[in-house]
């Protein structure tokens, strides 16, 4: 960083609004937060946030992308790294001992360009989150890291996901660590993560019901039989637990890739409710109960 860029840079930070916002959007790393909730969270009117969060893009500490109708600003973490070089480097030769590991406190460095988005939370429903869910979770896991947050839940809960569920996942090179039951009721509380996306897994064909999140996310329903009512043998039950696994991946694959920057909401609704519709497989249905 030149001492211009520098100069800009400290000259943005050294307003109390444009530290608060700043601060904010540090602590929400490259996720990032829309113009809305960075306002209801500071207690800042509309208009004074604008002319503030366009400061502090005219200095790079800030960069705005478009996810559907929203606006998601984030810290450019390559620009504060830049900084804290800038202000330090001579620290770092005469004395590195005086100044510390201080880039160690900052985040791991993601590769910053002008088409990175912001991380969507998708949050995958069921009824018992122990197996179709749980599914979706480790799938959504391990294709999207860095643009997607995968979470699931379910409206009555069990103690824990099915043991052949994560057998399976496991034997799929799945990292099944942490992949736990929990209520849906957990994401309803005012500490818990915005979704962007609630995808119900439910079996609505077979009376099953799921939560409604109403219009706090993008909702769609992938209606797909409960594994716990699977019956036959041991192979024919992980033969259909292959199925729903296939079944899963494939949809999850052609939601991670959507154009989301060139999609309003609701044209991703249909497109999610398109592959709702998508074809489950007779054998899984037929085995299904």
């Amino acid at each position: 960083m030149e001492e211009p860029q520098a100069i800009a840079a400290l000259g943005a930070l050294a307003h109390d609004s444009r530290l608060a916002i700043f601060r904010r959007l540090v602590g929400r790393g490259p996720s990032g937060l829309a113009a809305g909730e960075i306002a209801l969270a500071l207690g800042m009117p509309a208009s004074s946030l604008t002319f503030h969060l366009h400061a502090l893009e005219e200095a790079g500490l800030v960069h705005a992308t478009r996810q559907g109708r929203r606006i998601i600003y984030a810290v450019s973490f390559l620009a504060l790294r830049n900084l804290i070089v800038f202000l330090t480097e001579s620290c770092w030769l005469d004395r590195p001992e005086l100044c510390g590991e201080l880039l160690a406190l900052l985040p791991p460095m993601l590769e910053e360009t002008s088409t990175m988005y912001p991380a969507f939370n998708v949050l995958f429903l069921c009824t018992r989150n122990s197996a179709r869910s749980i599914m979706a979770e480790a799938i959504l896991r391990d294709i999207g890291p860095g643009r997607f947050h995968a979470y699931s839940a379910g409206s009555d809960a069990a103690e824990a996901p099915m043991a052949e569920v994560v057998e399976k996942l496991r034997v799929l090179g799945h990292d099944v660590t942490g992949l736990r039951s929990k209520s849906w009721e957990a994401f309803m509380q005012p500490d818990a993560p915005r979704m962007d996306f609630v995808i119900a897994l439910c079996d609505v064909l077979q009376g099953q019901n799921c939560p409604d999140f109403g219009n706090t996310a993008v909702t769609a329903a992938w209606p797909l039989p409960d594994p716990a009512h699977f019956t036959g043998s041991a192979a024919e039950r992980s033969a259909l637990l292959n199925e729903l696994y296939i079944s899963l991946r494939r949809r999850i694959e052609i939601f991670t890739s959507l154009p989301f920057a060139s999609l309003d909401r609701l044209a991703v609704h249909a497109r999610l409710d398109e592959l709702g519709a998508g074809p489950v497989g007779m054998a899984m249905r037929a085995g299904g109960r």
